[in-house]
């Protein structure tokens, strides 16, 4: 039994949040709100008692008399420690039960006068009952719940006061501070005993139901569907009280009037038809039923018997690949002839071009005209980096996060089952520990195999036949051999000048007009202000360098337009041009000013296009070392070493020393050292260079050359001999030795570039040291000799006599 002391006491009041406080317990309190402070350093400094109330409501942060519960604890405060961020962690202990009768004035904090309620013993038989009652039945509940110490319940079973033994088994229970609070307002020890006999009753039951369920989930779930766990626990506690969750029915039966509707060959609806049946069968939260939903999704979403209708018109597709593109005939006449061929078969397989060329000569571009021209969609897909064998077929199902390979997502997207398909810079592909994605294409590109396709997340044949395959490369020799065996190879060359002239006003600067804000007529570009742009400020095979200065041109006028405010029209001149650009960034003519000694000019190619190579020799007294700088590579240096070979075994017959190497150290440089250098067509032009410097004599500075050298001085033949002309023509070179065998390229070569020079077919290295190197009046390179190789004739002239080198 408990009574109010008669006597008023006041006290300093402190309210809580979402916590009671019960007589006889011990508690840690975190305060950090200003009134509280004040109220417990009050009761800590006049060594009073504070009387600690929990808020009714604890958002509240200012609670007013109405806001806190007027039973409450009174307790004293056994420790305060201040915080570094100015909070106060309080221990305080709960003494009695007490009852706010009202409230006092005071700025600083609560001031509450509180009846007070005194313990009495009671030791009936009811009481005792009840006390074991509900001390077997917490027993019970902390075998269940693991969050109560078991020595908190040998502590409770060795309290025989019954008022102390319901207020410090109340405070273990985890129940809601509502239901502690109604404990805390009852006095009567019989009454607060029976109060928290039916709360432990109750959480028993709870978590017995709880064990119940955990169990029934255990058993519907397997091992892999355990991180699911959450999931099935909500759906077995809404069956249980009766509130079932959606029915996933109506899903599946969208899907499956997806499949009914679709246009599916005979095997994707069959399989598409068994996922469906398993995922019905699944939970639909599970792991397993998303992967089915997944597949049967994209099995949905592919374009199997989709098609776009072909524009079969020849003449029209003509114009329109004409009207995007200036050149570029082989490839249109490709196109062209696939267009007709199809007018008159129902089914053709689709072609596989592969376009190799320099970086900007519009490769990707028409692609996408070619697709305009058929009426077709277009898809691209870059290579570029692509190192995994799984990103063309797709990986396994059998992995986590599994998806279809670049082919059938590209096609997903597409929505049709013929687009122009083009696979961007085939060449940049690489391969690791992960697969080889060359290989994975031989069936992609390959028209008799890829009518069954076989993508391994898909695990089914899908036709790619009626697609129109397009790659682009700038480097052939990167392509596998077996990959390049199923495409067909069109090369597009680089631009001529006048090519690039075309381009720059036929079709850039009226793009870049409109890409920059003007209006027709209100820039100019003369002829010569776009030959000042294509000859000192670019250098490619392409015009991607030219539409970036053009561009820069609209800029910087769009600029002055704006500040100066005017309405004037632009035009550009070479003087302008020089005025935005700035320098001149490279120098137009590289052809050699002079003529000069062991100073030769050859032909390169490189993936970006022709260029000029200039190979120098200079000859030091030494002991016959061969000296070969300039990042060459392997084969470029055994070219130099072949070059010397034939020197030294023609020595005589050239009117060279025959032990010349013996007393020399030969220098044979490749100037821009930085860029790596390769390939076999550079050996006539180190012959040339090396003779000259052991001669003396000149090399013509308007004449390049190219072609392989064996060691009798024969000429084999190049490649890439359109891109070395443009080189040739580009740099101001008039005269060009090229190999005899080459004399069949000819004819591939545009007439415009023919024309501007004058080409001489070589077939031996004897013929071209007699083109190349400049003599005296009357001065002959060769003696008449039977010996090819050896002769005991040389050079007759005096001016040709150096001494060390040349025979006396």
């Amino acid at each position: 039994m408990s009574q109010p002391d008669s006597e008023k006491k006041m006290y300093p009041m402190m309210p809580l949040r979402d916590i009671v406080l019960f007589p006889h317990m011990v508690a840690p309190l975190i305060v950090g709100r200003d009134k509280s402070i004040k109220a417990l350093e009050y009761a800590m400094s006049k060594r009073t008692e504070i009387f600690l109330s929990t808020q009714v409501d604890s958002s509240i942060e200012d609670p007013k008399e109405q806001d806190v519960a007027v039973v409450g604890t009174i307790a004293t405060v056994l420790q305060l420690l201040r915080l570094p961020d100015g909070t106060i962690k309080a221990l305080v202990e709960g003494k009695r039960r007490g009852k706010i009768s009202g409230f006092a004035p005071n700025p600083d904090y609560y001031m509450v006068t509180a009846d007070e309620f005194l313990e009495l013993p009671d030791s009936s038989y009811h009481v005792a009952a009840y006390m074991r009652e509900i001390l077997s039945a917490f027993r019970e509940y902390a075998g269940r719940n693991k969050k109560i110490p078991k020595e908190v319940v040998k502590s409770i079973e060795k309290i025989e006061q019954s008022s102390k033994f319901a207020d410090v088994l109340a405070s273990h229970l985890p129940v809601k501070t509502k239901e502690k609070q109604a404990i805390l307002n009852t006095f009567t020890v019989i009454d607060r005993l029976e109060l928290i006999s039916s709360i432990l009753h109750r959480e028993i039951e709870i978590s017995s139901l709880e064990m119940d369920i955990r169990s029934k989930v255990k058993t519907k779930m397997e091992k892999t569907q355990r991180d699911y766990y959450l999931g099935e626990q909500i759906k077995v506690i809404k069956n249980e009280i009766g509130n079932g969750g959606d029915d996933p029915s109506s899903e599946n039966d969208e899907l499956a009037e997806k499949i009914e509707k679709k246009l599916l060959p005979i095997e994707a609806r069959e399989k598409a038809g068994q996922e469906l049946k398993k995922l019905k069968m699944m939970p639909p939260s599970s792991a397993e039923a998303t992967v089915v939903r997944n597949y049967i999704d994209c099995i949905l979403s592919l374009p199997w018997k989709k098609k776009t209708k072909d524009k079969l018109d020849v003449s029209k597709a003509e114009k329109i690949l004409d009207e995007d593109h200036f050149g570029l005939n082989k490839p249109k006449e490709r196109i062209l002839e696939y267009l007709a061929v199809q007018a008159q078969v129902k089914k053709m397989k689709g072609p596989i071009l592969c376009l190799v060329g320099p970086p900007g000569v519009g490769k990707t571009s028409l692609c996408k005209s070619v697709a305009r021209a058929m009426g077709r969609k277009f898809v691209r897909q870059s290579l570029g980096g692509v190192r995994d064998e799984a990103e063309i077929r797709g990986h396994r199902r059998t992995y986590i996060g599994a998806m279809p390979g670049k082919i059938i997502q590209s096609l997903q997207k597409a929505k049709v089952n013929n687009p122009v398909f083009c696979l961007d810079e085939i060449d940049k592909m690489s391969m690791d520990f992960r697969g080889d994605p060359s290989s994975a294409l031989l069936e992609v590109l390959d028209p008799e195999q890829n009518y069954n396709f076989n993508d391994h997340y898909l695990d089914m044949d899908y036709d790619l036949s009626d697609i129109f395959f397009i790659t682009t490369a700038n480097d052939l020799h990167a392509i596998p051999a077996p990959l390049q065996d199923r495409m067909e190879v069109i090369r597009l060359e680089g631009y001529t000048e006048e090519d690039k002239l075309s381009i720059g006003t036929d079709f850039l600067v009226s793009k870049q007009m409109e890409a920059n804000g003007f209006n027709k007529g209100e820039v100019t570009f003369t002829k010569d202000a776009l030959l000042e742009v294509i000859r000192y400020y670019t250098r490619e095979a392409g015009v991607r360098n030219l539409e970036r200065n053009i561009a820069s041109l609209y800029r910087k006028i769009a600029r002055d337009k704006q500040q100066n405010k005017t309405s004037k029209k632009y035009r550009v001149t070479p003087q302008g041009v020089s005025r935005y650009l700035g320098i001149h960034k490279f120098r137009f003519g590289l052809a050699e000013k002079k003529d000069a000694i062991g100073l030769t000019t050859g032909l390169a190619w490189t993936s970006v296009g022709g260029e000029l190579l200039q190979i120098e020799t200079v000859l030091m007294p030494g002991s016959g070392k061969l000296t070969i700088t300039g990042k060459l590579g392997d084969v470029m240096q055994e070219s130099a070493q072949a070059a010397l070979s034939y020197v030294r075994s023609r020595a005589q017959r050239l009117g060279i020393s025959p032990d010349f190497y013996q007393k020399l150290d030969i220098h044979v440089h490749v100037p821009e050292g930085a860029i790596p250098k390769d390939g076999p067509s550079a050996g006539i032009t180190m012959t040339t260079s090396i003779v000259s410097a052991l001669l003396k004599r000149p090399v013509r500075k308007d004449l390049a050359m190219t072609g392989e050298v064996t060691l009798r001085g024969r000429v084999l033949p190049i490649g890439g001999l359109t891109e070395k002309l443009l080189a040739a023509r580009r740099g101001n070179i008039t005269h060009v030795l090229i190999p005899k065998e080459n004399e069949k390229n000819l004819k591939e070569i545009p007439a415009k570039i023919l024309k501007s020079l004058t080409i001489e077919l070589v077939e031996h290295v004897d013929d071209v040291l007699t083109k190349a190197l400049v003599f005296e009046k009357g001065e002959k390179l060769f003696r008449n000799c039977n010996d090819e190789f050896f002769c005991p004739d040389i050079l007759l002239s005096t001016d040709a006599v150096e001494a060390g080198n040349i025979a006396h």
